[in-house]
């Protein structure tokens, strides 16, 4: 199934640890479930300019168990993809901030 660079990188996860893993050129994605680490290297080499990318590692992150009173359900389980860039690109624009 083809899909458009912007349908695979769905928004950027910024936590503790992903900050942290900037220092060594590491971006962390929330990314499509069905899209692969060929398709997200090629989509995050499109959406960002000058960006290119040396791995990706991607793991699915299983949605939790939430309360509201008596009710109970899950929330929505997604795909994770941390993407390491290599040392001559340059650095995604958006992150440039927080390092």
């Amino acid at each position: 199934m083809q899909f458009v660079p912007q349908d695979i990188v769905i928004s950027p996860v910024i936590t503790e640890k992903s900050t942290d893993n900037l220092v060594e050129s590491k971006y962390t994605f929330k990314v499509a479930k069905e899209a692969n680490k060929i398709e997200i290297k090629k989509a995050v080499e499109a959406l960002f300019n000058g960006v290119k990318v040396e791995k990706v590692n991607t793991m699915n992150v299983r949605g939790k168990l939430r309360r509201q009173g008596r009710n109970k359900g899950y929330t929505p389980s997604w795909k994770k993809a941390i993407v390491t860039v290599t040392k001559d690109s340059k650095p995604i624009e958006f992150f440039e901030g927080m390092v």
